[in-house]
């Protein structure tokens, strides 16, 4: 389990019906006893729309944001992403692609829509402090990359 200060700068993940599967971008105000924060949220807002909404979450909610990764050109079919929609980011598949528009399947309303490329995000899982892919090619490429490297180092100690 993470450990957050004040300043922090996390994602929420929702556990309300309807939002399961998303993740909203606040940052921590007030770390309270029992491994709770207080988060402002970046894009909601309370009811009357008069300020950004301040919220109660338990750590198990949180994760840091994810690290900032260069924008693919294409995303790949049966591909897990996230797209920025209704102030937050929600997890899909990949099911579909016409030009830079993607078809994505929620599996959590099973609902299908369609987004532009610079609505999506590789989907990345936090666990046990460290970030990973959850795509089979991006851990293929990861995997090429450390069996090249180990190949490489193998050669230099001949």
């Amino acid at each position: 389990m993470a450990i957050f200060e004040k300043g922090d700068k996390v994602e929420v993940c929702s556990k309300e019906q309807g939002f399961l599967g998303s993740y909203y971008e606040a940052t921590v105000i007030n770390p309270i006893d029992g491994g709770e924060y207080q988060v402002q949220y970046k894009n909601l807002v309370t009811d009357d729309m008069s300020q950004q909404l301040i919220e109660t979450v338990t750590a198990e909610e949180l994760r840091p944001l994810p690290p900032l990764m260069k924008r693919p050109n294409e995303f790949w079919c049966t591909e897990e992403v996230d797209v920025f929609d209704n102030d937050g980011w929600w997890v899909g598949t990949v099911v579909g692609r016409q030009k830079k528009r993607y078809k994505v399947y929620f599996a959590s309303c099973d609902q299908t829509l369609w987004f532009p490329i610079f609505k999506l995000r590789r989907h990345l899982n936090w666990c046990n402090g460290k970030w990973f892919s959850s795509n089979k090619r991006a851990a293929e490429t990861q995997f090429e990359h450390l069996i090249i490297q180990k190949k490489a180092n193998l050669s230099c100690q001949n």
